[in-house]
């Protein structure tokens, strides 16, 4: 009974290990944002089940102070949130003050630069310079004119996106043209990551001709690589809900090109089965545990198309039907 009191300690030392980071990590940070309050609570709710078990079994021992010891630790989180909690409010508070203090005159002056782009909001007038600025080592959401209306930004900012996302979509792009596109709006970004869904402007030039799609396709992969040879890469299926020969017949090359270039495949016609939220409590506890590793693409697609298959009036099986 004794080993087994012992490795029930090393087990709770092993899970409370990381939490006095944790508590650095947040403390340092300031800010309450991609803290989960439910998160902290679970864990405090599992430690006390653990002591009440301890004291019913009357189970007095070493183990039961590496209990307390956890559920102090983890606790002191709770101080910490609340503590950011309030300077996110003091921070946001002086945000709207420096917003109020912007004089008309600056406005117009910008609004004056601007004039040449009359689709310029005035919160876009006055965010300009960081708005304007893409950063480099981004992921790439790459496809055609479904793609161009997922709001990656506001996606990636509520499911905390621990890396940089961009929409570079194009209406009606095809595979043919896709490998210049590439090269004059994204390659400069030398993106880690690209998740690429082309083919639904590619019907009638697939049943024509698949080995020109295939090769165009593979020199828009060729053309990623270059600009970044460790570039994650996933390909995304046309989403076939009729059961359309021509499209099943083009997401098997598809397929087929993911295995060759070593990129992942993703089945769009899952879109409506996917729990982004559950993505997104996963994400959350690996924040948590100080884990600073990229989503993987197959979960990013899982959020974006999710969004786009539940909250567009035209749903993506209707715009790929061909």
């Amino acid at each position: 009974m004794e080993i087994a009191h012992l490795f029930e300690a090393v087990m709770l030392i092993c899970f409370g290990f990381s939490w006095p980071l944790n508590v650095i990590k947040a403390y340092r940070a300031r800010t309450a944002k991609g803290t989960s309050l439910p998160f902290i609570i679970l864990i405090i709710t599992g430690y006390i089940a653990g002591i009440t078990a301890k004291f019913i079994n009357g189970q007095y021992n070493y183990v039961l102070a590496v209990y307390f010891l956890n559920l102090a630790i983890v606790m002191t989180n709770i101080f910490v949130y609340i503590r950011n909690k309030a300077l996110d409010r003091k921070a946001g508070e002086t945000e709207s003050v420096k917003i109020k203090n912007i004089s008309i005159e600056d406005v117009v002056e910008a609004k004056e630069e601007n004039m040449t782009n009359y689709t310029n909001s005035l919160d876009e007038i006055i965010n300009r310079k960081s708005s304007s600025i893409e950063m480099k080592n981004s992921v790439i959401l790459f496809g055609g004119s479904m793609d161009k209306k997922i709001p990656v930004a506001e996606l990636a900012k509520s499911f905390d996106f621990n890396f940089d996302i961009y929409n570079k979509s194009e209406d009606k792009l095809t595979v043919a043209d896709s490998g210049k596109f590439f090269q004059n709006k994204v390659a400069a970004l030398q993106p880690e990551g690209i998740l690429i869904h082309l083919g639904d402007s590619d019907y009638t030039a697939f049943k024509n001709d698949p080995a020109s799609f295939d090769k165009n396709y593979i020199d828009l992969i060729d053309g990623v690589k270059a600009v970044n040879k460790k570039c994650r890469i996933a390909l995304v299926s046309v989403n076939n809900p009729s059961f359309d020969k021509t499209i099943a017949l083009m997401n098997a090359h598809i397929k087929a090109i993911a295995e060759s270039e070593n990129a992942s495949f993703i089945n769009l016609e899952n879109a409506k089965l996917w729990n982004p939220e559950a993505t997104k409590a996963a994400s959350e506890f690996a924040y948590n545990m100080g884990l600073k590793t990229r989503k993987p693409l197959r979960d990013v697609a899982e959020i974006l198309y999710s969004y786009a298959y539940h909250n567009f009036d035209t749903k993506p099986v209707d715009i790929m039907a061909g």
